[in-house]
């Protein structure tokens, strides 16, 4: 595992910026493409929408903004329930059939959370005739549990933090009718968190077709994705760093000033593991970021951003003024945007990311309202 380092509970913003030209000179393989394929097969598949808010370009200063919304994903809240499906769907094909030729007995899967990922493979469970097992970290809301449990998934309520949770997680699912379905890796367990973050990929071939009927044929100048472990990083720097050619956009991930693990990797140029505080961005609340992620991170990102409570309720309800519900998680990318773009520092940070009056940026909103019961007021508070 990494090495452990203590971050104070409420850092000042603080950034950092990759190499000059890493975006052009650094690539990675891409996505198998049928997983946009499976997705689309599925019954209650549809993609979501890219809203173009024309408010935030001026406030931004660029020419324009589209917020992919993922309030409503498979029938869930949230994003997850990409890489959730997409990896049990890989896992339950390696199972082998009974002796008799039946269908093998089913299985359960078990994962720790810090809300949507939870829901998600409990949902997927549930669908597919299994069990599921939820380990759930201090923090999360209470109604957060309690739609895990709607989905008759089991749940285990722990006393400490994220990293805590995948512990014992990884622990239940050591057993013979068990197998683990973590969204984040690290040494001995890759390949299921592999097929997660593969899974992600259907949202950023959605992106690219929205915005070419958009007008929009050259894509975005800058992406902004929330950040807990890095797994959807680690597919948003696949999809635009596995392009042969042309113009690759800047990537800037955001994290919780209370949970900032990929900043502080970062910094010191090398996974670290930190201790976490409290934060309602309860889905970005992780201590440690993913093994299989980490790469890609350190070479793909150009920028990075930690932002407090109060900054993303704050872009929460400019999102909710602009008819988009967003979380406090899914309006981070707005936050660490406009954190950047006030400060002093403005002119240097707009030529480090190539933003000018006439750039296409993408913010991410990985979650609805729904997804995260904190209200504003919470977070504000």
């Amino acid at each position: 595992m990494p090495e452990l380092v203590s971050t104070p509970r409420a850092l000042p913003l603080t950034t950092w910026s990759a190499r000059p030209g890493s975006r052009n000179a650094w690539r990675c393989e891409p996505a198998p493409v049928e997983v946009r394929d499976f997705h689309a097969a599925l019954p209650d598949y549809a993609p979501t929408p890219l809203t173009e808010l024309p408010a935030l370009a001026r406030e931004l200063e660029v020419g324009r903004v589209f917020v992919k919304d993922e309030s409503s994903r498979l029938g869930l809240p949230a994003f997850k329930a990409l890489g959730a499906s997409w990896a049990v769907r890989r896992i339950l094909a390696e199972r082998p059939a009974a002796a008799d030729g039946a269908d093998p007995e089913p299985v359960t899967l078990v994962t720790a959370t810090d809300g949507n990922h939870g829901r998600a493979v409990a949902r997927v469970a549930r669908l597919l005739g299994q069990r599921a097992h939820v380990f759930v970290p201090r923090g999360v809301h209470p109604r957060a549990v309690s739609a895990i449990t709607a989905e008759q998934a089991k749940v285990t309520q722990v006393a400490g933090p994220y990293d805590e949770a995948v512990r014992l997680a990884a622990e239940r699912a050591g057993r013979a009718d068990a197998v683990l379905v973590q969204d984040t890796g690290w040494p001995g367990y890759e390949r299921i968190p592999a097929w997660i973050v593969e899974g992600y990929s259907t949202l950023c071939a959605e992106i690219d077709e929205q915005l070419t009927a958009a007008g929009v044929a050259a894509g975005p100048g800058l992406v902004a994705v929330p950040v807990g472990v890095g797994s959807l990083a680690q597919a948003v720097v696949t999809h635009y760093r596995s392009r042969p050619s042309g113009q690759a956009p800047a990537l800037l991930s955001v994290e919780p000033m209370a949970a900032a693990c990929v900043l502080e990797s970062l910094t010191r140029d090398a996974p670290v593991s930190i201790t976490t505080g409290d934060t309602a961005m309860a889905g970005l609340n992780c201590g440690t970021p993913s093994s299989i992620a980490w790469p890609h991170l350190r070479n793909g990102l150009d920028a990075a951003v930690a932002v407090s409570d109060p900054e993303a309720a704050r872009a929460a309800a400019t999102l909710a003024e602009l008819g988009v519900s967003s979380g406090p998680c899914g309006a981070a990318g707005l936050a660490g945007l406009r954190a950047l773009l006030d400060t002093p520092e403005n002119g240097r940070w707009r030529t480090a990311l190539g933003l000018g009056p006439s750039s296409v940026i993408v913010l991410l909103s990985t979650e609805g309202a729904a997804a995260n019961p904190h209200s504003a007021q919470e977070a504000a508070g």
